[in-house]
């Protein structure tokens, strides 16, 4: 049963990252009206950096396809991982009606890595 909630969470949390990433490329989702102004700020100067924004779209699309496969979903969690320490912040001190549902994300990806921690003990020997 638990393998079964892991991949179904994993595969909502993959997909998640996937179309966060698309949206980065193809702007297909609306932004919000009542988004903070701090935010906004924060968005202006993350699409002046010509190059962040599609980095950060690369980072959580392969990091989303990764977490979807059973095989690699350890190579994924630690690719998502700081995009999704940057989530986390960015709603502790911007935006904090988003925290829940990110702290739910990370506690996800944290699973993850902790299911996977026999994979990640030959980097750190």
């Amino acid at each position: 049963m638990k393998k079964i909630i892991l991949f179904v969470l994993s595969l909502l949390f993959g997909l998640m990252f996937i179309n966060a990433g698309l949206n980065k490329f193809f702007n297909y989702m609306p932004v919000p009206k009542d988004l903070p102004e701090g935010m906004m700020k924060v968005m202006t100067a993350f699409m002046t950096i010509g190059w962040l924004m599609p980095l950060i779209a690369v980072a959580e699309i392969v990091g989303g396809v990764l977490f979807i496969i059973p095989k690699y979903r350890a190579l994924g969690a630690i690719i998502i991982l700081p995009i999704m320490i940057g989530i986390i912040l960015t709603h502790l001190t911007l935006a904090p009606s988003g925290l829940p549902m990110a702290l739910v994300l990370f506690a996800i990806n944290i699973w993850v890595i902790i299911e996977n921690r026999e994979k990640y003990l030959p980097m750190i020997k």
